[in-house]
Order: structure tokens, then C-alpha cells, then sequence
């Protein structure tokens, strides 16, 4: 209800309507990717690329419309004031595989560029936490995607020798 009285409004107004709505879990996913691109600066060409390929790949859209969710997405990243509106969408949403799906694609992002800065690391571990993933499901998935050649350069780290063992 209230959604169609934004969405009347906003078309009152003059304003397009959006293709994505509040809920939509995509939009709350992409939020969360465009999010953690960002958190060391401003997001360098490897991250736009990967940020581009992750969302095609896992939500099945074309380039204009992957560029249309990113340009909402980028909107509701600036209006949030805290990471919990999105994980709550995405739990409401998306069972304990999709959950784990999403911080898969947090961790392709943030291993696009090569590093792991500290603030994506704490980044991903805490939308994982408010997303009911566990810490142990959490550092599986880093371990599953740094070793993926498309993730670019697979990252040095003590996690390493975990996933030699496994």
C-alpha cells in the first residue's frame, strides 16, 4: 500500500517510476555490492567490470538494465542510513542458499580488484552476521572465490592453507 502511494506520488511529481521496487530484493542486493565497491574509494575500473558481470550473471538481466538496477541501487546506498533495511529484504526474501549467494557476490567484489582491504573484510562480515551466515560459511566462500581465476589474482593469506586441506 504504501509503496503504490510513493509510486503514485513520485509519478504525480514528474519522476520516472522505478523499475525496481523498495523490496526488491535485487535492489537491496546490488545496494550492498555497490556499497562494499566503494568502501575504500571510489570504485576502480576491475570493481565497476566485476560489479557489472556479478549482477548480469546472477540476476539474468541485459547491460541497460544491470545499469538501470546499479543507478537505483546507488540511490538507496546514499538514503540508508545502516545495512539492516537491505538485509532484512534479502531475508525476507531469499532462504539460507540465497543468503550465502549474496555473500558470495560480496566476496567477488571484493576480490575484484586483487586486494582485500580491512574495511571490506569487517564489510562482508557483518552484512554476512545480519544476514544469518555463519562466520565458518562466511570464510568458505572468501577461501571458494579467491581461488577462482575470475576473481582475479587469488589473494596470499593464512586461508590458504585451510582450503589446501579441504
Amino acid at each position: 500500500m504504501l509503496e503504490r502511494l510513493k509510486t503514485f506520488l513520485a509519478e504525480f511529481a514528474g519522476e520516472p517510476a522505478r523499475e525496481f521496487g523498495e523490496d526488491d530484493y535485487r535492489l537491496a542486493a546490488v545496494a550492498l555490492l555497490v556499497h562494499l565497491a566503494k568502501a575504500e574509494g571510489p570504485a576502480d575500473a576491475a570493481e565497476r567490470a566485476r560489479l557489472n558481470a556479478v549482477i548480469e550473471k546472477n540476476f539474468g538481466l541485459d547491460p541497460a538494465a544491470t545499469a538501470r538496477l546499479i543507478q537505483s541501487a546507488e540511490t538507496s546506498d546514499q538514503q540508508a542510513v545502516d545495512f539492516y533495511h537491505f538485509t532484512r529484504i534479502l531475508c525476507s526474501n531469499l532462504d539460507q542458499t540465497g543468503r550465502l549467494r549474496i555473500v558470495e557476490m560480496m566476496w567477488e567484489i571484493a576480490l575484484a580488484d586483487g586486494v582485500l582491504h580491512e574495511v571490506e573484510e569487517n564489510m562482508v562480515a557483518q552484512i554476512a552476521e545480519l544476514l544469518g551466515v555463519s562466520p565458518h560459511d562466511r570464510v568458505r566462500l572468501r577461501q571458494r572465490v579467491a581461488a577462482e581465476p575470475a576473481a582475479g589474482t587469488a589473494l596470499a593469506g593464512p586461508w590458504q592453507a585451510v582450503a589446501a586441506k579441504e
